[in-house]
């Protein structure tokens, strides 16, 4: 037996007393896990000479991590052998737990960019937090999103070791805590370079107070157990209140604070306290906003070992970069000045130093008295993060083509006139070894037998695949992929939701987090214009079409709540109407999560895309879909734009306004009209009041109707052209159907020609570009 299988087997004896056949699933998980951890150990313990990166980030959403590592270690065929001599199923893995420690694409970016450094030897650590609670569990009653906690541990952590000795303190207002490190190996395809996720866990110093415990105030003898620990209980707690934001805050300047710490001891074991050399050895990436009080407290730090605060900030800008990942000025993170100073003010003193040489700045630069306003850290009794994030860095990079021009032209560009050498683009990816190699084997063995396998570490080698493009016996066999992928989708879906699809219908699909810009409700008014079609003969020939929605609301978010409600609604109705439901299908699938985005990817032949022109940084889904063989239906949005460029504007299905259509029509545009002129607009839209669905007393649809017609008090009517882009886009959905109804074998092309010019939207591609141009670090 070769090492690997012995070290399942000895694990599986020591740990449980138990042979292989009589091991439960969670104890072949650990036994597994722990077999792979000693067989990186040695390499993952081997020091690092040379610079460093580090990626810090509120989220690490690196979903369930033991078929990835199996993978990358090349271990995966070793294990089915194994698990096949023994009578079980590779994938009985599939019922633990995801760790979901993010929320959607920036936290699924962090963990590609962490597998594709390891991938490419590029030395590149994360720094999060080691959240008790996943993001939540999400079911549905009565078609109503409800959440529960999801406790990602409760069958073990295998892949995380404790580092107690490398605890440090975090310091608040009225609070001392201990940052407890717990390291991930992030193993790269080969095997060759092991980096590390280190995940800071909150804890108290001083757990149970025995004196109290023994006066029977057993409330107090733990409270400041609880205190500590629920910093790093919940990712993102609800923060509708202060104490929420407070809670919000104290998140992030733990994390941050603590990885600092621990960076800087790890240099002066090195360099003693001349920090001269510190931008030398570190390179730190700043994921959005969450982690931008790192520059004030990285300064801060420096001033308490003596280093003069002008030269501070100067090690700071040459260490840190800032990705932004937004351009609604609503969601650019700012701190009411009173409650920051409430939680850290020992670091309110340097964001006002910091604010001070700001201004020092654009004094020298002319740009004086009120014209400084829309530059100023501390402005309005704010602390604006991304402002700080810009003046205190050494590189702003927006993550798309259009995305990165959109900040430089009107979001940040009194800032782009200011520092211009600083902007720059980072397009996204994703990691073809997880989104293709490992969820898709059908599909990447049949590519790797007619290409080769060089393109599972250099994408651009699927442009290889273009060749086939006339091919009716390879285009025929690609079909039938997809077609299997359906099957195993479908089967999931009635072992998890208990429905059953039809693998003939086309699959249309839109996974994504659920917000008002991503425009699911636009997806669903449209799937209602296509019921009311069918049934009054509008619509004819339509292809038998199911329709999936996978997401989460946040638990505090009324109105994505009631999308969610509103589609349920509909899929209610139209599933269960015998005049439609051969035809039309609708489901939106419970607890969305890396590993349904697994089994939902692979299976679409329609990607949903359809956020307003000018509103998605990038996307990542988008790169997702289209790799594993499926045609965009979408907006010129994001990183859409080029997926068209790449992949052909004929081979997608592209409508709706661009981003400098909407700006001419921003201040005019009247969704009333709109809706008063197309009887198909008012019809889907009125479904929302006239009684058709319910929602339980909520007033959930009035209010999504309201926010159509009236806007409210933070926002226009109709803020994202929902009605707009509405007939545009059901033209353009009908225009797919038909496609696939009339010539399928030219669908099919258009699918492959959009997986042979994914080769862009690897992760690897994205951090080769962060590492030499922005980290100067690697080879």
């Amino acid at each position: 037996m070769n090492t690997f299988k012995y070290d399942i087997c000895e694990a599986l004896e020591l740990d449980y007393g138990k042979t292989i056949q009589e091991a439960s699933t969670v104890e072949l998980y650990d036994a597994v896990s722990k077999a792979m951890m000693k067989a990186v150990a040695a390499d993952w313990r081997k020091p690092y000479e040379g610079k460093q990166a580090c990626y810090f980030s509120a989220e690490f959403l690196i979903g369930r991590l033991i078929y990835n590592n199996l993978l990358n270690l090349g271990l995966l065929d070793q294990l089915a052998e194994l698990f096949n001599e023994n009578g079980i199923e590779l994938s009985i893995f599939e019922d633990i737990e995801d760790p979901a420690l993010g929320n959607g694409g920036l936290g699924r970016l962090a963990a590609c960019f962490l597998d594709s450094a390891a991938t490419h030897n590029i030395p590149l650590n994360g720094y999060g937090i080691r959240y008790k609670y996943g993001l939540f569990k999400q079911y549905f009653e009565n078609g109503f999103q409800r959440e529960t906690a999801d406790d990602w541990q409760r069958f073990g952590d295998p892949w995380s070791i404790r580092r107690e000795s490398e605890k440090v303190l975090v310091e608040f207002k009225n609070q001392q805590v201990y940052a407890v490190p717990y390291d991930m190996p992030v193993i790269g395809y080969g095997g060759k370079r092991i980096n590390t996720l280190r995940l800071w866990q909150a804890e108290p110093v001083n757990g149970f107070d025995f004196q109290l415990f023994n006066e029977q105030k057993y409330d107090r003898a733990v409270r400041e157990r609880d205190e500590a620990e629920a910093i790093s209980s919940v990712l993102y707690p609800n923060d509708d209140t202060d104490k929420g934001k407070r809670l919000r805050l104290k998140q992030q300047y733990f994390f941050s604070s603590a990885s600092l710490q621990d960076i800087l001891r790890q240099y002066k074991q090195k360099h003693g306290n001349d920090f001269a050399a510190f931008p030398e050895e570190y390179a730190i990436q700043l994921n959005d906003t969450h982690p931008v009080v790192s520059i004030a407290e990285l300064v801060r730090l420096l001033a308490e070992e003596g280093v003069p605060f002008g030269r501070a900030l100067k090690i700071a800008r040459q260490t840190f970069a800032y990705t932004n990942h937004t351009i609604m000025a609503e969601a650019l993170e700012k701190w009411d000045v009173r409650l920051f100073k409430s939680v850290i003010p020992q670091v309110y003193r340097y964001v006002v130093m910091i604010d001070k040489a700001l201004q020092k700045e654009l004094d020298g630069k002319g740009i004086q008295g009120e014209a400084q306003a829309p530059y100023r850290i501390i402005d309005g009794g704010m602390i604006h993060m991304a402002r700080m994030a810009i003046f205190a860095t050494h590189s702003t990079n927006g993550v798309a083509k259009i995305h990165t021009e959109i900040l430089k032209n009107t979001a940040l560009n009194e800032w782009y006139r200011l520092y211009p050498e600083r902007f720059n683009n980072k397009t996204n990816g994703i990691t073809q070894r997880r989104w293709l190699a490992l969820c898709n084997q059908e599909l990447s063995g049949f590519i790797t037998g007619k290409i080769g396998s060089g393109w599972i570490t250099d994408l651009t080698k699927l442009k290889g695949l273009e060749a086939f493009q006339e091919d009716a016996e390879f285009l025929r066999q690609f079909a039938e992929i997809k077609q299997m992928k359906k099957q195993e989708l479908a089967a999931y879906v009635e072992k998890h939701d208990g429905v059953r699809l039809d693998p003939n219908f086309l699959f249309d699909i839109q996974a994504k987090r659920l917000h008002e810009y991503k425009r699911q409700l636009l997806n669903a008014f449209s799937i209602l214009d296509i019921y009311f079609g069918l049934k009054d003969g509008r619509i004819k020939d339509f292809y038998p079409t199911v329709f999936l929605f996978g997401a989460k609301a946040a638990p505090g978010y009324f109105r994505a709540k009631g999308v969610i409600k509103y589609i349920n609604e509909i899929a209610k109705l139209v599933n269960q109407d015998e005049e439609t439901k051969d035809r039309l299908q609708v489901l939106f699938v419970a607890n969305y999560n890396v590993s349904y985005a697994e089994k939902l990817v692979p299976a679409a032949d329609v990607s949903e895309q359809i956020s307003t022109a000018g509103t998605e940084a990038s996307g990542t889904g988008n790169m997702k879909f289209m790799l594993n063989g499926a045609v965009t239906l979408g907006t010129y949005d994001g990183a859409n734009v080029e997926i068209v460029e790449q992949a052909g504007k004929e081979n997608n299905y592209i409508f709706g306004a661009r981003v400098e259509e909407l700006g001419q029509i921003e201040a005019v545009y009247d969704p009333k009209m709109v809706y008063e002129a197309y009887p198909r607009i008012r019809r889907v839209v009125d479904t929302l009041v006239d009684g058709t669905f319910s929602d339980g007393g909520t007033g959930m649809f009035q209010e999504l109707y309201d926010s159509l017609l009236k806007g409210a008090s933070w926002h226009k009517p109709d803020n994202y052209y929902l009605l707009l882009d509405f007939l545009p886009y059901c033209d353009a959905k009908l225009q797919a159907n038909a496609d696939y109804r009339d010539d399928r074998m030219g669908f099919t092309r258009k699918c492959l020609i959009n997986t042979a010019n994914a080769g862009k939207f690897s992760s690897d591609r994205t951090i080769l570009e962060y590492a030499k141009e922005i980290w100067q670090v690697g080879e």
